[in-house]
């Protein structure tokens, strides 16, 4: 049995906590909030996961130092927006034998930093990894199958996430490409926001196949120019969490981009989600980051248009489409 702190009382901190427990572990969940924590404590429900009953060892505190004290790992499921501010309340609390585990996806918009810059900025003596992969908060807390990947130099942070993690429910596998697995997982959101506003736009199974594909090759472009190993981008961390982000209906960043195809604004769509929307949060970034190293992205550069210079998504799959014609 390992103890365990979750930095985060959002579906996917919440379901991981649900998880954790369930396989033996000892989790504390930090929340901002109190009416989660109360819910979780007392009624042990998460507003996010409606489906989901919270085990027994499983405990929710607002209070950093009460959640970190003795944890072994401590998973950070904030939204990329809050990451660095809400390790900086923290990191008072942490002690050198610990370990940080990014689990949160995307950048940090007002540095275009991936999130395991962020760690090393914030927390540069810790040992840390990112865990990723096809997993949705839904399934995860209602014990469906999935494979994640812990991605970390050391081996140390490896192995006490597969400990704590590996089961007939969830398989682990291993990486040392930090920045392949942290790219996959950012780019991945928006790539399943334009295939939202393909169905939006009900442009059919073939169009969605076509955008999905072409995704991945942009994935891949800009995470090798920044470092990505390129096997990393057609694994679980890349393609599988592609396919399950775009097909899903369990998908805000899918859904989102559903309602601006469907003629939704962004204020709009935000309100109707009611939860954070990493792709619209990052799809900025990317399209700065393609600039900064040079790589053809036209899906990014047609979804920036849509959301930032007011083109119509209808006339974005027309520019697309119409592009000048080359070899696969």
């Amino acid at each position: 049995m390992k103890k365990i702190a979750i930095i985060g009382s959002g579906s996917w901190g919440t379901a991981l906590g649900i998880y954790l427990a369930k396989n033996g572990n000892k989790v504390k969940i930090w929340s901002f909030n109190e009416e989660e924590k109360n819910l979780i404590n007392n009624e042990k429900k998460c507003v996010f996961l409606p489906n989901a009953e919270i085990p027994d060892g499983v405990e929710c505190s607002q209070d950093f130092k009460e959640v970190l004290e003795g944890a072994e790992l401590v998973l950070h499921v904030t939204p990329s927006k809050f990451v660095r501010s809400t390790i900086k309340q923290y990191r008072e609390f942490v002690k050198e034998d610990q370990m940080i585990i990014m689990c949160s996806k995307g950048f940090e918009a007002e540095t275009n930093l991936t999130l395991d810059e962020v760690i090393k900025q914030e927390l540069p003596n810790v040992k840390y990894g990112i865990l990723s992969g096809p997993s949705h908060a839904e399934e995860v807390s209602l014990d469906i199958q999935t494979a994640l990947v812990i991605a970390s130099e050391s081996e140390e942070v490896k192995n006490s996430i597969i400990e704590a993690f590996s089961s007939p429910i969830i398989r682990i596998y291993t990486s040392s490409d930090i920045k392949g697995v942290e790219l996959g997982g950012a780019l991945k959101n928006i790539i399943a926001f334009c295939a939202g506003i393909s169905v939006g736009l009900n442009l059919g199974d073939n169009a969605f196949a076509a955008l999905a594909t072409r995704g991945l090759v942009e994935i891949c472009r800009l995470g090798t120019a920044m470092g990505g190993k390129e096997k990393t981008f057609y694994g679980l961390t890349g393609l599988g969490d592609l396919i399950v982000t775009c097909s899903s209906e369990h998908s805000r960043n899918r859904r989102a981009g559903k309602m601006i195809g469907q003629g939704y604004s962004i204020e709009q769509t935000r309100k109707e989600v009611g939860m954070t929307i990493e792709s619209i949060d990052n799809i900025d970034v990317a399209y700065k980051l393609a600039q900064k190293y040079n790589v053809e992205m036209p899906i990014v550069n047609a979804v920036y248009d849509v959301l930032y210079n007011n083109l119509e998504p209808k006339k974005a799959v027309e520019t697309l489409m119409t592009r000048k014609l080359k070899e696969e």
